[in-house]
This record gives C-alpha cells, sequence and structure tokens, in this order.
C-alpha cells in the first residue's frame, strides 16, 4: 500500500504508478500531514509525496514535514503534468455549461477556457474527485479539467487533450519510507539532506564551496524559515554524483560546517525528464 495525497484518479497516484508500476494499491490522503502519518504509523509501506513544480516552485510546507517525519528518501518520480477536459461519453465543446476543477489547474488551462467564455469555471478541492463527481452524479454539461488516469477509472471521455498553456510542466515527487523499511541502495546517484548554516558573514559560501570541491552538483538549494527563530533558515539540498564515495566525501567536508546535518536519503536519481 503506498499512500497519496488527493484522491483516485490524482497525479499523485499516476506519480505512484510510475514508481511502483500499474498495479500498486493507493491509500488516498486528505493533507500531506495525513500522507506522512500514513507511512510512519505502518498504515502504508511508502508514499509519494509532491515536493515541487516547475512552474509553480516549491512546495514549502511539505519540506518542514520531510525534516520533522524521522522517514527516508528512497526515490524521486518527475511527473509530466497533462491537463485533459473530460466529460460524459459523447459530450462535445458545444455541450458544456460548466468546468471543475482545481483552481490551478483552472489556472494552467486558462487559455483554452478562455475560448468559451460562456462556460461556468467551479473551483473545487482535486481535479481527480471532479472527475469522480461528474461519474457518480451523471451531469451532462459538465466537463472537468484533470489527467488520462481519472477518465480511465470513472469512465469518461476526452473531450479535448492536453489544454494546458506551458508544454514543460513538470511536477517533482520524492518517494519515503520508515527508515526499517527502506531497502539499500548499492548505486545511489542522488541524495537530499539538510542543514542549518551559521549566523555569520560567508558561512553558507564555505559551504557551497566545500560541495563543489567534491565535484557534487547541488541540484536544488531551498531556504526554509526556523519557527519560533526570526530571520533563521534551514536548507534542504538535492546533490548529484557519480560515486557513492563523493557523498560520503562530501557528508564529511559539510559536518564542520553546518548544524544539525541529517541525510535523508541516498537513491537512485531520475532522468527521464526534459531539463
Amino acid at each position: 500500500m503506498v499512500a497519496i495525497q488527493g484522491f483516485e484518479g490524482s497525479f499523485h497516484q499516476i506519480a505512484a504508478r510510475q514508481h511502483f508500476g500499474a498495479e500498486v494499491a493507493v491509500l488516498p490522503c486528505a493533507t500531506f500531514a495525513g500522507l506522512v502519518q500514513a507511512v510512519a504509523q505502518g498504515r502504508a509501506r511508502a508514499a509519494v509525496m509532491a515536493i515541487e513544480n516547475s512552474i509553480a516552485g516549491s512546495i514549502l510546507p511539505n519540506y518542514t514535514l520531510l525534516r520533522k517525519a524521522g522517514l527516508r528518501v528512497v526515490g524521486e518520480v518527475y511527473l509530466h503534468i497533462r491537463q485533459h477536459l473530460l466529460a460524459l461519453p459523447g459530450q462535445r465543446p458545444e455541450d458544456i455549461r460548466e468546468v471543475h476543477s482545481h483552481p490551478m489547474a483552472l489556472l494552467q488551462c486558462a487559455d483554452y477556457l478562455g475560448q468559451y467564455p460562456h462556460w461556468k469555471l467551479v473551483e473545487t478541492e482535486d481535479t481527480a474527485l471532479s472527475a469522480q463527481r461528474i461519474w457518480e452524479q451523471q451531469r451532462p454539461g459538465v466537463a472537468a479539467v484533470a489527467g488520462q488516469l481519472a477518465a480511465e477509472l470513472f469512465g469518461l471521455e476526452l473531450v479535448a487533450a492536453d489544454i494546458h498553456a506551458e508544454p514543460h510542466n513538470y511536477t517533482r515527487f520524492l518517494v519515503v519510507m520508515r527508515p526499517g523499511d527502506a531497502p539499500a541502495e548499492a548505486q545511489p546517484t542522488k541524495a537530499s539532506l539538510y542543514f542549518e548554516a551559521p549566523h555569520a558573514a560567508g558561512s553558507l559560501a564555505r559551504i557551497l564551496t566545500a560541495v563543489a570541491a567534491q565535484g557534487v552538483n547541488l541540484s536544488k538549494l531551498q531556504s526554509c524559515p526556523q519557527p519560533g527563530r526570526t530571520w533563521h533558515y534551514f536548507f534542504h539540498a538535492d546533490l548529484e554524483f557519480d560515486e557513492p564515495a563523493q557523498l560520503t566525501d562530501t557528508l564529511d567536508a559539510l559536518a564542520p560546517l553546518t548544524e544539525g546535518l541529517q541525510l535523508l536519503g541516498a537513491y537512485k536519481g531520475e532522468l527521464n525528464y526534459e531539463r
């Protein structure tokens, strides 16, 4: 069982299938906090958790959740976000009166939807749930903006495919497990970690120089506020490397330069996406 945020047919479920296979069973969770708890409590053996989007940027609360959860990062998924207009079979654009979806999905498809100014746009909490409700309520004249999996699960047809404005829209998901369940990766090529930089001039520059000296690519550096310590931050970093020894040497180099250094996991980085 793999925990996902959202409902069946969501992009989280598509990401779970991409990583674990099409037959993977999923445990839908209403919130990201619930997703983390499902794994920590053993109700799910793993979770797929969105962490950043190529257009909208980082999901900052998820970095804090990840830091506090005590889970291990064991993989990642880069998912191409493709939005489609779905409706009951036989519906055509001229039959549509309303379009339901998550506000972000509606925004991503604003150019296409703007061609039909008479359509009423209805914001909902989830793309896939919008599709499910159309199927459950058998509502002709109502369409949803959602992914291909939602169409397959709920017997809807694509009124229009790929209606998103930005063709290079990707969401990155992290795959997490409890430390005792996480398999050892013999040849990791990527690692996620946290650290705090001392509140002194040049401290972050020295940290970055130490990473570069090991021939490691710093593919992500995200600052996150520390609650209770105004203008103090911890940093999430993703490192890409060719040999595991580079990660070991990098951690050794960072130890005297950082505070609270925490390795979240070393795993095989995914390369099947457009850079």
